[in-house]
């Protein structure tokens, strides 16, 4: 199925939205390097450390941007044998490299800055020089709010880590002009403190970008907002009675592939279910991008009517108790004495598998002469 419907539906977007971060990095490249050189000369002619450090900065972000064209490009190759869900998960590698980058950045510049305050040297600033910076620091808030907005549009943890940088490196560099005119008004020099405050900002920024990158990594639960969007669209066909158990599997930025439960009524012929089923797959994939690998089937019953008033009783029964958010793939067969049903059980509970020995003691004691097969099931979109 990947293999048939991701060509028609994605690989037009997917070009575009490689194309749109490629573009805007190359703009990030050429922004940072052209802001590098002046700082470097700028730094050596005033004695300003922190200048020089601002344009060390700048280098460091343009070899973010080009390992964001990399991880872009490296993400978009085809499927193959040996990775049949796609290379998508390498932006998640550049993000995380371009985290470090910034921790690295923040850690050196807080030595240097220390450095300073140990042995200080006096600046020599002059109006030329402190222009040039104060223009350097409208940029790199303009291509900050730029970079992060694409990132954002995107899904692009790539850039929305380098707009942040981006940012960043504008308090930086605003921190230098606030010591130059300290300085100039003063004559106390504060650059090399100023410097140690916003390198200590720059770390946390850098550890907060590194958790959250290894977080998305590891796997977070499902994007709760798609997984209820996913969840109406499947509902919304005539003759599903629910829709459960919703998985998905991200395997790079808008790349999803997914798994759910759907509850028919057991009159459901095999050519009519597999019908449904394909619609189903159609319609989620067409309207949310979300390929659906497997759509397990839970059969209601229908023809009984002390079945169904006894499915109602099971179900006061167990949402009765705490913590349990959900009951649903009930079936009953009275000839064999059995019954089945799944329980949703929050993860708020200190202790999920007593909650559901609680559900199921509850359950028998009325209906004891039924054997029942209760499965305890996990809502991986719980909020």
């Amino acid at each position: 199925m990947n293999e048939s419907l991701n060509p028609s539906l994605a690989e037009t977007g997917e070009n575009s939205r490689e194309k749109t971060i490629v573009k805007t990095s190359i703009i990030g490249i050429i922004a940072n390097v052209f802001l590098a050189a002046f700082k470097a000369v700028i730094g050596l002619m005033t004695n300003s450390i922190a200048i020089v450090l601002d344009a060390v900065n700048n280098i460091s972000d343009a070899g973010s941007s080009l390992i964001t064209i990399i991880g872009t490009k490296l993400a978009g190759r085809e499927p193959d044998k040996k990775h049949p869900f796609g290379y998508g998960r390498i932006e998640y590698l550049s993000a995380m490299i371009i985290s470090v980058i910034v921790l690295y950045a923040g850690i050196t510049s807080f030595v240097e800055s220390v450095k300073q305050i140990i042995h200080p040297e006096t600046p020599d600033y002059n109006a030329v020089s402190l222009i040039i910076v104060a223009v350097a620091v409208v940029v790199k808030i303009l291509l900050g709010r730029y970079v992060k907005g694409v990132g954002k549009k995107v899904h692009s943890d790539s850039l929305i880590n380098s707009g942040e940088d981006a940012t960043l490196d504008s308090i930086i560099s605003a921190s230098t002009l606030v010591a130059a005119g300290i300085f100039l008004i003063f004559h106390i020099s504060l650059e090399a403190w100023l410097g140690a405050i916003i390198s200590l900002v720059i770390i946390k920024s850098g550890i907060e970008m590194l958790r959250d990158t290894i977080s998305q990594i590891l796997g977070e639960r499902n994007d709760t907002e798609l997984a209820k969007e996913i969840y109406e669209t499947v509902k919304s066909f005539p003759d599903v009675q629910g829709a459960y158990d919703l998985v998905l599997n991200n395997y790079g930025p808008d790349t999803w592939n997914g798994s759910i439960h759907i509850e028919v009524p057991d009159t459901y012929s095999a050519d009519k279910l597999d019908q449904l089923i394909r619609e189903i797959t159609m319609k989620v994939l067409t309207e949310h991008h979300v390929i659906l690998t497997a759509i397990g089937v839970y059969s209601v019953n229908t023809k009984d009517e002390s079945i169904i008033q006894a499915h109602r009783k099971v179900q006061d029964i167990v949402l009765s108790h705490k913590y349990v958010k959900q009951m649903h793939g009930f079936y009953l067969l009275e000839e064999q004495k059995t019954m089945r049903f799944d329980v949703v059980i929050s993860f708020d509970a200190k202790d999920r598998k007593a909650i559901c020995r609680e559900v199921t003691e509850s359950v028998q004691k009325e209906f004891p002469d039924y054997q029942l097969q209760v499965t305890m099931d996990t809502d991986f979109a719980e909020e």
